[in-house]
């Protein structure tokens, strides 16, 4: 057990801000683990621990010791090496692993407790002193991810993504008693979905799948945790190149991305807005560095973006009067319509005047 008791102290308490002498990992060997080792046996078991493959670093000292020749009785300076500051390199820096944890904490549509021991699992990748850092992880809201199969649909549909099948599965919504409500036929029944799908891809802190409905021709997208009893079908999907907007070709996932910011599934147009200079940058953001920019002022910016269609009109209409629709002008006529009928639901409040 000596050498797994060894392997376990580098991983608990070595980092590169934090290494540990041979001394010091025999004091830890016989207060943690009742279990005592000199000098000579700890080396050599930090060394067969290197020939199988740990990464382990250490310092290495030279010094001049007397060694005294028994026949001859003569004393000689002879070099000896000593090793310390022994720590275990990491597949994970503290950076790296705290990115991790705080994808997943901004993820909010995990559930509280699967959240949780995902957490914990990432903090065993570190050491006693990176877990003493994230103790804002019991302020998570407890309320937060109410599918408990979202890890379970994600497995299913990889494995149909890769076998190329269909799948059925049910979908759910908030109704205003703040539960979650499958979708439902207007006879009652619940509604079962039959797509194709294509690809699982992460925006804004949710997670959805790209995929085709089974009735129609075109792409639609899907919230994972809102997805219920998904099932493999033994038919075929339909292949991606087959549809509309596909245009022969396979999906992209880094175009479709930046051509769906807002995950609408309608049609990519080309269209033209006029925009204030100081939302260049969350333009980026949204639609990614294919954008064009021109006729620029002091103040404003001219843009001009292939996106799809529905996410530039909710762009146009939640940013307004930041931006406005130049083109096409069908786009332009709908998001003026859109805000004069926010204006008249206002007027319409008795006490607004």
């Amino acid at each position: 057990m000596l050498i797994l008791n060894i392997l376990d102290i580098l991983k608990r308490y070595t980092d590169e801000e934090h290494r540990l002498s041979q001394k010091q990992i025999a004091d830890i060997l016989e207060r943690e683990y009742s279990m005592r080792a000199d000098r000579k046996s700890i080396r050599r078991n930090l060394l067969n621990l290197m020939d199988c493959g740990y990464d382990i670093e250490y310092t290495e000292t030279v010094r001049m010791v007397p060694v005294t020749n028994p026949s001859t009785g003569q004393t000689t300076q002879e070099e000896s090496y000593l090793w310390s500051d022994f720590y275990l390199k990491r597949d994970f820096t503290a950076g790296e692993l705290r990115l991790l944890i705080d994808s997943l904490l901004f993820f909010g549509h995990i559930p509280h407790n699967q959240c949780k021991d995902l957490i914990g699992k990432l903090e065993g990748l570190s050491n006693v002193y990176f877990r003493s850092r994230v103790k804002h992880i019991a302020r998570m809201p407890q309320d937060v991810g109410h599918n408990k199969q979202l890890f379970y649909t994600i497995e299913l549909l990889d494995e149909a993504i890769s076998k190329h099948r269909k799948v059925s599965f049910q979908y759910t919504e908030y109704g205003t008693d703040k539960k979650v409500h499958v979708r439902k036929r207007p006879d009652g029944s619940a509604r079962e979905y039959v797509i194709s799908p294509y690809q699982m891809a992460a925006r804004e802190g949710k997670y959805y799948l790209i995929c085709n409905h089974d009735k129609y021709d075109d792409i639609s997208n899907y919230r994972l945790d809102r997805i219920l009893n998904l099932r493999i079908l033994d038919e075929a999907a339909k292949p991606f190149s087959q549809l509309k907007w596909a245009n022969g070709d396979s999906l992209d996932l880094a175009t479709y991305m930046r051509q769906h910011p807002y995950m609408y599934s309608s049609e990519n147009i080309h269209a033209s807005l006029r925009i204030s200079k100081f939302m260049v940058s969350d333009v980026i953001d949204l639609f990614g560095h294919q954008v064009d920019f021109h006729d620029e002022t002091d103040s404003h910016v001219t843009m001009t973006v292939y996106a799809n269609e529905m996410a530039i009109e909710h762009f146009a209409k939640t940013y307004s009067p930041d931006v406005t629709v130049l083109k096409p002008l069908p786009l332009a006529q709908r998001v003026v319509e859109s805000l004069e009928q926010a204006l008249s639901n206002y007027h319409a409040i008795p006490s607004f005047d």
